[in-house]
């Protein structure tokens, strides 16, 4: 895999979804030595594991092709306290919100 594809970090127990990031080749061989969550850094332009720093890492359980094999799913189970750099549990917390329709009448 040259590409990067879009990964999408859920809980294995709770299904919480906790973030996306972006595999590559090369990072998918890391999770296989290493049993945890490996990222391509887009902004960094490198290899990262999950967690490594924070100390807040993500211990792959199942990993998981979309129907068209262009994104991943992967169940973790978390070794820390949150996912998100925010101190978020989730990288999901913020609510998009859409200006409320008025509603039309039947004769309009």
């Amino acid at each position: 895999m040259s590409k990067l594809i879009p990964t999408i970090i859920q809980d294995y127990k709770s299904k919480a979804v906790y973030m996306l990031g972006y595999s590559s080749g090369k990072s998918l061989e890391k999770i296989k030595t290493t049993g945890y969550v490996w990222f391509w850094s887009r902004s960094r332009k490198k290899l990262w594991m999950k967690g490594e720093e924070s100390g807040n890492k993500l211990k792959v359980k199942e990993i998981y092709f979309d129907c068209d094999q262009d994104s991943l799913l992967i169940k973790v189970s978390l070794e820390g306290k949150n996912v998100c750099h925010s101190g978020n549990l989730s990288c999901f917390f913020t609510p998009l919100s859409f200006p409320r329709r008025r509603e039309s009448s039947s004769n309009e």
